[in-house]
């Protein structure tokens, strides 16, 4: 891109709504006001809009054992009932919860009677098979409905879930189960992929090979068809166990900070850290955001989020907020590029779908690929884009509106009023939108998420903790509890003060650099710690290293984050060999999938330099600094803190080589 395009796109411009979206939005701009004005009551008031709560709530917040928040902490109220139960209730029974695509072209439509009636089968299996209030389930599912009733199952009767992506290794899933001692795992025989049958149940097998776990059952969803191994002591049918289970099943209060599910990121040690979500003020800020944000009105629109259930995306705006807010949604299997290349486009024309939310590395990828695909189909019913995940940079953004968003039919016809795009912030530990822009009230940016969200206090402060100006940079904070936030990390609470409450005194601090510009929006800058962002999956610097030291060929190794214009960051390492290896193997291959196998696929190093040294200061640190300039092509930084200075230079050389 030349600097004159690369200016054009880097500009301050803004896109009004159209008037006519405006007229119909449905959030104003004195939902902000009135949030400044009684941040507490704002929230009291959503709360009892978007739930239906058993026991009302007497208290609002509780902040005393901060910084551990209580939200709505003496009501209650029941995730099952909210994102089901109530809608049948009040005659809307008969409108479509989720239409399924799987991958090959198999289709499956749950009415919200319908789904409501499997969960409540699920919820008396779960029941039946010792899962109690309290226990934890552990999820290891591909993207199939069966996801999202056995996290609803575990709401309804108060068990936790904790849900682990299906890419990740035998390993990754067995360290989640132990850190969690969870009773029950529920997978498949396998999904597909691209065409071919994809195993899952081999990981769990693995994973549960060695004994001094703590699962008893292991329910199995037959997906794919594909042999697997059985043992009778442990695994049972999805099918024999759940579609027996009677169908009549009340659903209790819980109390709103009774934990609702675990779900583990990577940190910056190695051991991934099991966030901690409750209930109640979950529930309330992302349903709330997810009407708000994507100016959702539920008796016509069709939502698609592409993210999977195993993020916290796909918790948030797949499994809960749609369903509390009684909308119509599309589940799909598959990749982007099977079994063509338009595959996604395919799926908004055949379903209507108006609201589409996905990440911008998807939407980078679509750009290389072109716009003559997209075109070729009728996407007129779209009228809000989301992006979730990472920055987006401005030119994907500018794409995403030019392209998807005014495409109006197959005959290159154009809408007079692009669909806007909302670029959302927030993290597994916010728990839902924490920035973004209001669809029919604010005018966007590209490459921006701009504003925090009504009831949510967000700052970007200097190395002191002070306040920066329009026009500069620095840390991003949030000043105030909000009801979405993590409760601590599983088992500890230490570690929950130190990564997130350590750094700036009375402030949460996200890990993200930020700026202000000149009219005080915000744009992210990224990772300040040692955590990548690849295609939106958060991974930890130190977990790739401690993988590849563990390799019998590796003596010491140093894990850096480098752009990538698709993927957002790709994973480029650096190490050192104890040991030759044998004559004609490719040690880089050898490398890259023992990581595959060790972490999961997302994980393997797009580069692998094999290096005579790291750059270490004299005491003995590396400087991964000099390694990501050397990664991303760029002159090598100031290096007079090294033992030894040649070292960087034999570096640069192997890399150009």
């Amino acid at each position: 891109m030349n600097a004159q395009t690369d200016n054009l796109l880097q500009e301050n411009r803004k896109f009004k709504p159209s008037a006519e979206f405006s007229a119909r939005a449905v959030a104003d701009s004195t939902r902000y006001e009135r949030a400044a004005n009684d941040r507490l009551g704002y929230w009291a008031d959503t709360a009892r809009k978007r739930l239906t709560w058993d026991t009302d709530f007497t208290q609002v917040l509780d902040w005393s054992e901060a910084p551990v928040a209580k939200w709505f902490a003496d009501g209650k109220v029941n995730a099952a009932y909210n994102a089901l139960d109530r809608h049948v209730e009040n005659g809307l029974g008969d409108r479509v919860a989720i239409h399924f695509e799987g991958e090959p072209g198999d289709t499956r439509t749950y009415t919200y009677s319908q789904l409501t009636t499997a969960v409540k089968q699920a919820a008396n299996a779960f029941e039946s098979l010792g899962v109690a209030k309290g226990d934890r389930v552990a999820v290891y599912l591909p993207m199939i409905p069966e996801a999202v009733i056995t996290m609803l199952a575990c709401a309804r009767i108060g068990a936790i879930h904790s849900v682990v992506f299906g890419g990740f290794s035998a390993d990754a899933l067995r360290s989640r189960i132990d850190d969690a001692q969870a009773k029950l795992v529920v997978t498949a025989d396998g999904t597909w992929r691209r065409g071919k049958p994809s195993a899952l149940k081999p990981a769990v097998d693995e994973a549960l090979a060695k004994e001094g776990h703590s699962v008893q059952n292991v329910l199995v969803v037959k997906r794919n068809g594909q042999d697997v191994a059985w043992n009778d002591s442990l695994d049972k049918w999805w099918a024999e166990t759940i579609d027996t289970a009677s169908a009549e099943h009340t659903a209790v209060g819980h109390e709103a900070e009774h934990p609702l599910f675990v779900l583990y990121t990577s940190g910056t040690t190695g051991k991934p850290k099991g966030i901690i979500h409750t209930t109640g003020g979950y529930l309330v800020q992302a349903a709330a955001t997810h009407r708000d944000t994507f100016d959702l009105h539920p008796e016509s629109d069709v939502f698609w989020c592409t993210a999977d259930i195993g993020w916290v995306t796909g918790h948030s705006y797949v499994t809960y907020a749609p369903l509390i807010n009684g909308a119509t949604q599309v589940m799909y299997e598959g990749t982007p590029d099977s079994p063509h290349q338009g595959r996604w486009w395919e799926i908004i024309e055949k379903y209507g779908v108006t609201i589409l939310y996905t990440a911008p590395t998807a939407i980078r990828t679509f750009m290389k690929w072109g716009r003559s695909i997209p075109d070729s189909f009728d996407l007129s019913s779209l009228r809000v884009l989301g992006s979730v995940g990472e920055s987006i940079n401005p030119e994907a953004w500018m794409w995403y509106r030019d392209v998807i968003g005014t495409n109006n039919g197959k005959n290159g016809e154009r809408k007079d009023h692009p669909t806007p795009i909302v670029d959302t912030w927030w993290q597994t530990e916010t728990g839902a939108h924490m920035i973004a822009p209001l669809p029919g009230v604010t005018a966007t940016k590209p490459g921006s998420a701009q504003t925090p969200v009504p009831g949510i206090t967000v700052d970007v402060v200097d190395e002191m903790g002070v306040s920066v100006g329009n026009g500069e940079g620095g840390f991003l904070v949030i000043r105030d509890p909000w009801p979405g936030m993590l409760r601590g990390i599983w088992g500890d609470m230490d570690r929950y003060k130190d990564t997130y409450w350590s750094r700036f005194e009375g402030m949460y601090f996200a890990g993200d650099g930020a700026k202000r510009d000149e009219d005080g929006d915000i744009w992210l800058l990224g990772r300040v710690d040692d955590v990548m962002n690849v295609s939106g999956h958060r991974l930890s610097t130190t977990e790739i290293e401690s993988s590849l030291v563990a390799h019998p060929y590796v003596a010491e190794a140093a894990v850096v984050g480098a752009k990538d214009e698709t993927t957002g960051e790709a994973v480029v390492a650096f190490v050192i060999l104890q040991i030759t290896p044998p004559e004609g193997e490719d040690v880089v291959a050898t490398l890259r999938a023992h990581v595959g196998k060790d972490i999961g696929p997302i994980a393997k190093p797009r580069h692998i330099l094999v290096v005579p040294e790291l750059p270490k200061t004299r005491s003995g640190k590396i400087m991964r600094r000099l390694l990501k300039d050397v990664a991303e092509g760029r002159e090598v930084g100031d290096a007079t803190t090294l033992a030894d200075n040649t070292v960087m230079t034999q570096i640069a050389e192997s890399m150009r080589g």
